[in-house]
């Protein structure tokens, strides 16, 4: 519990003094933001701080910080690490860029950002990315919820559907109409429940590894059937925990609702903060879940019968239900429900958004809302039904999802890096994440089976060529750049 306990302080530490440096690097001010120049009753709207927050926290929580970190934590310690410096130094500065540069661009969205910065050829490849994301966020995440509730009743097909509805109305409606309204409550149920664990861990002090006991793949060493590489795959795991392209899709939601730039760092850093508090408190769970010393939590913990085997969502319903008693685990579990379902149809609304300003179709009229968003659920339609049908079908997607939400990061990352450059500001504290993600994704599709699937040194050794390529292209473009200023 002590390496937990140094990473949360860690977490609250980095906003307070990292968040500023960031904050100071970029420079907001008190021009007008276009929230106010903008306003259009139904994506721009100016909303409270403290709703814009929680509706951000809310976004971009989905179930990655919990999900994530549960399959993440098998790794052992080392999860802890990528949480604390993936969520400071990396995923906090990618949400505060993505959400500052939207505010700066007439709450622009990530394509768009990209092309200007990286040019036609890359946003037209960020504008597939981003749309593809989306539509597998929106099947992902409501997969997950539909089996949680199916627990309680119903069946999940049942949930599904109605889940789907739910979807098509909060993407079609103002942000102020469904968001605005019941999102904070949402957030408070989530935030309570990682509240709410970490108090009965904090009572109970389990003795879960620290990061003294090593930080090797312990999942490979001690869970059978873990195959998982440390490198890659913890860092495309534990995404939105650390961090996440999908945040980048979702800030411009935000960006279009603030009324002043210096709400920036509390609003985009400071939700992805509390979003890494989440993840951590997770991965911490898990830790105890799968490594208790002397007996596993799947050893203690009463109607667990598949030990390790068991799903995320059966995880997270069983240490709710048993740690929080009835009322506390039916509040838990909704906010582990309500955060899946919010962030799913928020990327919905997100990808109506970016192929109207793709295609220069405006969003005021419901009908043009409709001629965007019903081919966009069609389409999500499918792609649930290949995962029902095949097998493994989720577990690709979720897959190729992981990767995808990494790899747009990394594009996120390289848009604030030349921002930075033309800007002529320091630059040195993205660049280098940047080339991180870089070799991560690179990696990564050189050694995932549902990829490339080469053998390890093969896929190392193009991995760490990548990241020469990156620096080399970084170098010469910089000095291009300064011939031509």
């Amino acid at each position: 519990m002590i390496s937990f306990l140094i990473s949360l302080v860690a977490l609250v530490v980095g906003y307070f003094v990292y968040g500023r440096i960031v904050e100071r690097i970029f420079g907001p001010d008190d021009r007008p933001t276009p929230a106010t120049t903008m306003a259009d009753g139904v994506d721009y709207i100016v909303l409270p701080p403290w709703r814009i927050f929680m509706i951000q926290f809310l976004n971009i929580a989905g179930t990655g910080p919990i999900f994530g970190a549960i399959m993440g934590a098998k790794f052992g310690p080392s999860a802890y690490l990528w949480i604390v410096f993936g969520c400071i130094f990396a995923g906090a500065v990618h949400d505060y860029f993505s959400g500052m540069l939207s505010m700066r661009h007439g709450g622009a969205n990530m394509p768009e950002l990209v092309g200007e910065y990286l040019g036609e050829r890359t946003r037209k490849l960020m504008l597939f990315f981003s749309v593809l994301l989306l539509m597998m966020v929106g099947v992902v995440f409501v997969y997950s919820p539909a089996e949680i509730l199916a627990r309680f009743g119903g069946t999940e097909v049942m949930w599904i559907v109605l889940i789907f509805v739910y979807y098509l109305l909060a993407t079609m409606l103002p942000v102020d109409k469904i968001i605005a309204r019941f999102y904070p409550v949402f957030a408070f149920a989530l935030i309570f429940m990682a509240v709410a664990l970490m108090v009965v861990m904090l009572i109970d002090m389990p003795k879960i590894p620290e990061l003294w006991d090593g930080l090797g793949n312990w999942g490979a060493e001690r869970l059978s059937g873990f195959k998982d590489q440390l490198f890659p795959c913890l860092f495309i795991t534990i995404a939105c925990g650390a961090i996440s392209g999908f945040h980048g899709t979702q800030s411009p939601i935000m960006a279009r609702c603030v009324s002043s730039e210096r709400m920036g760092r509390p609003v985009f850093y400071g939700a992805m903060i509390t979003e890494g508090i989440v993840a951590l408190i997770w991965a911490a769970v898990s830790m105890y879940f799968f490594y208790n010393d002397p007996q596993p939590g799947y050893e203690l913990l009463e109607g667990v019968t598949a030990g390790v085997s068991s799903s995320s969502p059966a995880i997270v319903t069983i240490v709710c239900q048993d740690w929080l008693g009835v009322v506390g685990g039916v509040l838990a579990v909704l906010g582990v429900v309500a955060a899946p379902i919010t962030s799913g149809d928020t990327a919905f609304r997100s990808a109506r958004l970016i192929i109207a300003a793709a295609v220069k179709l405006p969003q005021k009229s419901i009908k043009n809302r409709y001629l965007i968003a019903l081919p966009i659920f069609a389409v999500a339609l499918l792609l649930l039904w290949w995962s029902f049908s095949d097998s493994e079908g989720f577990q690709k997607l979720w897959s190729w999802f992981g990767w995808s939400n990494q790899t747009l990061a990394t594009f996120t990352l390289w848009t604030a890096v030349v921002f930075l450059v033309r800007s002529r500001k320091p630059y040195m504290f993205v660049l280098v994440p940047a080339l991180f993600m870089t070799t991560v994704c690179a990696t990564f599709f050189f050694i995932s089976p549902l990829a490339m699937g080469w053998p390890e040194p093969v896929a190392y050794s193009l991995g760490l060529l990548c990241l020469v390529v990156a620096i080399v292209w970084f170098c010469l473009w910089k000095r291009r750049e300064k011939t031509e200023e």
